[in-house]
């Protein structure tokens, strides 16, 4: 596998506007323009829910290290946002401190405004197209 294949990948709601909005913000602030995405709808993360079943009914941001390699590893909700602090490094990386927060508190303020996220940011009829010149860093 090619080592372009191992960056990480950021699943998300690719109808929901809040989300789609945080992946172009994202895509802005990666310092290793390396961190690729996949909408929760796609074949990409079909893969990433066979190989862990316990995503099935996960409707939320996923990180997932070494994707496709036997040490891959997820991480959902709260611990997912904290990942992609610490991607982002810099300023963000302060962001990890909200690790000490128990992550079932983490895990119920991130439900609380998911539930609010589509009545508060709207949501697309499918997933937007990428720019072109990021285009390559999403997956189907």
């Amino acid at each position: 596998m090619s080592e372009s294949h191992q960056q990480p990948v950021l699943l998300y709601d690719g109808i929901c506007g809040f989300c789609n909005s945080a992946v172009q913000t994202i895509l802005r602030l990666d310092p290793h323009n390396s961190l690729r995405f996949a909408a929760l709808q796609g074949e990409f993360a079909e893969g990433v829910i066979e190989r862990h079943p316990f995503l099935a009914n996960v409707d939320s941001m996923v990180f997932v290290e070494n994707p496709g390699r036997a040490d891959e590893h997820v991480s959902v909700k709260s611990d997912a946002a904290l990942r992609v602090a610490g991607y982002l490094g810099g300023p963000w990386r302060v962001l990890r401190v909200a690790g000490v927060i128990p992550a079932a508190i983490r895990d119920a303020l991130y439900d609380g405004f998911a539930r609010i996220r589509y009545r508060v940011f709207g949501t697309h009829d499918t997933c937007p197209i990428p720019a072109p010149e990021v285009r390559a860093r999403f997956l189907s």
